[in-house]
């Protein structure tokens, strides 16, 4: 179906200063805490370096050809992702609003309760609070954790004041907008973000220990390859770490020049995602093989993942360090923060640049509007039965509400025609994408997400997720 005609009002969009504010702003997006905590692990358990292959052959067949997608519509239609959907069909606009509402009900309520985790424990680096036991300390003095999701019990006050400041920050940049807000806070947190991933890799590098720790980390163990699981594991990690399927790319795509060098960007912010995981599981992993040296642990038995290893193999680690703990673990969780901040401001404003496309509300009473209730949305994983919550809504909606939202952004791209999109993301761009472009978006894409989502689905049939009540 053809396109509309753009509206009048669309020429005064607001519009990224800077090449380097847009990227700035999209690879923070896309580094989010996952990218730190979640990715090291990935690859260690999937075959060291050899994991590296796999990784990025689906970088290059789904990841990169997604994100020019994105990019591709937001650019071309100047819209959020319900106003783009609308513009290329009226009767897929709601596939915009299903992106951007599971991201901001889904995942932005409790993802910034992650974030007030850091926080607090930055605070609780300065005395290193968690003592000689950072497992009961987390689970049982900051969490409060109940017997399951069944009981709530009691809101939890350091978490609840953090997240206040951390729904503040939210709510000051995405206040301000594209130019004074957003690309302002991004180009301070990238640098700084960058900045503080290298401080811990050379602090790390001169631990004793810290050696073994990287080669255990990054050693290929090529006789993976031919376990389909790690392939499945690359490609659902590409789509969980590039903030692809969630409107936000879209979004942010629609504040660019009409120049902007669609395929370039693109590729940097995929690059530069993959490059900043893997720097950051140096500092990981080199801390903890120089745990696993002090406490004559075998490695494989100090490796945890996920909220374990921040949380609790980390804190452990951070205080057997020989000097200045309580600053090691005030950059590391300050570092965490800054990428959890950076991609939660990018979620606010894609729901927030949805609601201003379609009601024409102000920017101010929008982000005020949502950052309120994203607070209150947010008490419910800061009580005791949080962590239960949040494991099950981030489970659920996080990859089942984002596979199914790639594959019908896919099936959109039938409707619109993949040539002609390649032909717009071409005319702007210094190299052209070939037809891989097309028949990756058009069956390779569709294809490898709905065996994830299979997978996933047969596997939550056969043994409920977490042992968790159906």
């Amino acid at each position: 179906m053809a396109e509309s005609t753009p509206q009048a009002a669309e020429p005064h969009r607001a519009q990224w200063k800077t090449q380097w504010g847009f990227l700035s702003a999209a690879i923070g997006s896309a580094i989010g805490l996952g990218s730190i905590w979640r990715f090291p692990y990935v690859v260690y358990e999937n075959g060291g370096g050899a994991y590296l292959i796999p990784y990025f052959v689906a970088l290059v067949t789904a990841g990169i050809p997604l994100m020019i997608l994105e990019y591709g519509i937001g650019h071309k239609m100047r819209g959020s992702a319900p106003m783009s959907f609308a513009k290329i069909n009226p009767h897929w606009e709601w596939l915009g609003w299903w992106m951007v509402i599971f991201v901001m009900i889904g995942i932005e309520l409790d993802y910034s309760v992650g974030i007030a985790w850091c926080v607090s424990y930055m605070w609780f680096s300065l005395t290193l609070a968690w003592g000689a036991d950072p497992n009961g300390f987390f689970f049982q003095q900051f969490l409060g954790v109940t017997a399951g999701p069944h009981v709530i019990g009691d809101i939890r006050s350091p978490i609840l004041l953090s997240l206040i400041l951390v729904w503040v920050l939210n709510w000051l940049t995405v206040f301000f907008g594209v130019e004074q807000g957003i690309e302002k806070a991004n180009k301070v947190f990238m640098p700084l973000l960058f900045v503080l991933i290298l401080i811990l890799v050379g602090w790390t590098a001169t631990l004793p220990g810290s050696k073994e720790g990287i080669v255990r980390y990054l050693k290929p163990d090529f006789s993976r390859l031919g376990d389909p699981k790690v392939w499945i594991d690359a490609y659902s990690q590409i789509f969980f770490t590039l903030s692809l399927g969630f409107g936000i790319m879209v979004t942010y795509a629609s504040y660019l020049p009409r120049k902007a060098d669609i395929n370039f960007n693109a590729c940097v912010t995929s690059l530069v995602d993959t490059l900043v995981s893997l720097v950051a599981g140096l500092a990981v992993f080199g801390t903890l093989g120089y745990m696993a040296a002090q406490t004559s642990k075998p490695f494989a038995e100090t490796v945890q993942h996920g909220i374990g290893l921040a949380f609790v193999a980390y804190p452990q680690a951070i205080s057997l360090l020989p000097s200045l703990p309580a600053l090691f673990g005030v950059l590391f969780f300050l570092t965490l923060t800054i990428a959890g901040i950076a991609s939660s401001i990018s979620i606010l404003e894609a729901f927030s640049a949805a609601m201003i496309d379609k009601f024409h509300y102000s920017r101010k009473s929008v982000v005020t509007l949502l950052s309120v209730l994203g607070f209150l949305g947010g008490i419910i994983f800061t009580t005791g039965g949080g962590l239960a919550w949040l494991d099950i809504v981030d489970h659920f909606l996080s990859h089942y509400g984002l596979f199914i939202a790639c594959i019908l952004q896919c099936a959109l791209l039938w409707v619109y025609g993949a040539p002609r999109l390649r032909e717009h993301v071409d005319s702007v761009s210094l190299f052209r994408v070939g037809r891989l472009f097309d028949f990756s978006i058009k069956y390779l894409i569709p294809a490898i997400l709905i065996v994830l989502l299979l997978n996933d689905l047969m596997t939550d049939i056969r043994r409920p997720y977490g042992g968790y009540p159906w």
